[in-house]
Formats: C-alpha cells, sequence, structure tokens
C-alpha cells in the first residue's frame, strides 16, 4: 500500500490543508508569529479586529513597521468597528470589562492618526465583523471567531495560508473585501469607494 492510513491522516490533502495551526485562545498564538507575518508581507496588510487594540501592545514600534511596508508599496488596511455605534455599545455590555471597546477603538485610532498621512494607509469603520476578526499578511492569514461574552485574546484561533481557489482563506478575504467596500472612512477627504 503506498499511502497506508497513518500517512495519509499525517498529511493535508483536503480543504483543511489551508489550515497552518489552530490556537485555543488568540494570546496563545505567539507575537513572533504575528511579527513574522507583518515582516513578510510585501502586498497587503489587512487588520480588520474590531479594536485592533492589542497589535499596538504586542508589537514594539507597530507604527514604524507600517509606515515602512506602506513606503515599500505594501497596501495597508485597518478595518475598526465605530466607537459610537449601537454595536460597540451592546458588545461592551456582553463582555464587561473595565477597558471597553470604545476605549480600545478610540487608542487604535489615536495610534492610526500619526501615520494616516503615509500613502498606503487606509482605515474605515465596519459594523459587519464584530465577532469575527481577520488579519491577512499576503497569503497569510489569522482569523478569530469571537465567543459570546469574552473578549479578542480569549477567542479561538486559526492560522491560515492559501492553497486553494474558494477554500477558506478566500472565503474569508472576499468577506473583509465586502466590508472594506461597504466600510465608511474614518478620515475626511477619503473617497467611500477607494480600494
Amino acid at each position: 500500500m503506498l499511502w497506508p492510513a497513518a500517512a495519509q491522516k499525517a498529511i493535508k490533502v483536503g480543504p483543511d490543508r489551508e489550515v497552518v495551526s489552530v490556537y485555543p485562545y488568540r494570546s496563545d498564538c505567539p507575537a513572533s508569529l504575528w511579527r513574522s507575518l507583518i515582516t513578510k508581507a510585501e502586498k497587503q496588510l489587512t487588520f480588520a479586529g474590531y479594536t485592533n487594540y492589542f497589535l499596538w501592545l504586542e508589537q514594539a514600534r507597530f507604527g514604524t513597521a507600517l509606515r515602512r511596508k506602506a513606503a515599500h508599496g505594501c497596501e495597508v488596511r485597518f478595518l475598526v468597528g465605530d466607537p459610537d455605534s449601537e454595536l460597540t455599545r451592546t458588545r461592551e455590555q456582553e463582555e464587561d470589562v473595565a477597558l471597553t471597546l470604545s476605549t480600545r477603538i478610540r487608542v487604535t485610532l489615536a495610534e492610526l492618526e500619526k501615520i494616516r498621512r503615509e500613502p498606503g494607509i487606509d482605515a474605515r469603520f465596519s459594523s459587519g465583523h464584530a465577532y469575527l476578526s481577520v488579519f491577512r499578511f499576503d497569503d497569510d492569514m489569522i482569523v478569530t471567531p469571537l465567543l459570546t461574552h469574552s473578549v479578542g485574546h480569549d477567542a479561538p484561533t486559526l492560522h491560515l495560508r492559501r492553497h486553494q481557489d474558494n477554500g477558506m482563506f478566500d472565503r474569508f478575504a472576499a468577506h473583509v473585501d465586502e466590508l472594506w467596500h461597504r466600510g465608511t472612512p474614518v478620515w475626511e477627504g477619503q473617497s467611500h469607494g477607494q480600494a
């Protein structure tokens, strides 16, 4: 037999081959993996977390890294929740933590304000991803489906790598692209339909 059952189980050949690793909590996903994915990306960095707050805490000189990426032609996009929306207020009640979602979003917006004039860096408000965060680094992606009454660092987390058309990676990417196109520019003067 060319492929014994044990060997077949060890080698991913189906739709799960895009799953690189799984973490029961986002906090279990090493900061070094995030840094590596950010560093390797050449075309696209998309941060579609509802607050994206943790990135500024866990990644040293994050703003500088984003500036450098944008200067080298990498598209940097942030999709965040609207801190004043009803959805944000509802989620704040569910989370019931001292550091509210709206505060975390405002911290991210303040950090983005420092780098917003860099060509290639863009940000939009979205209400369609309150319970799903998707972070894209070219053909790698970290996905965290948020569970009710929990905060982002407690979310189960998947590291995906694109290996096929219309696979898990492409489905999450299409979802984020749709949210991006429906999103509202964070800064005045941005065109709503800008890609």
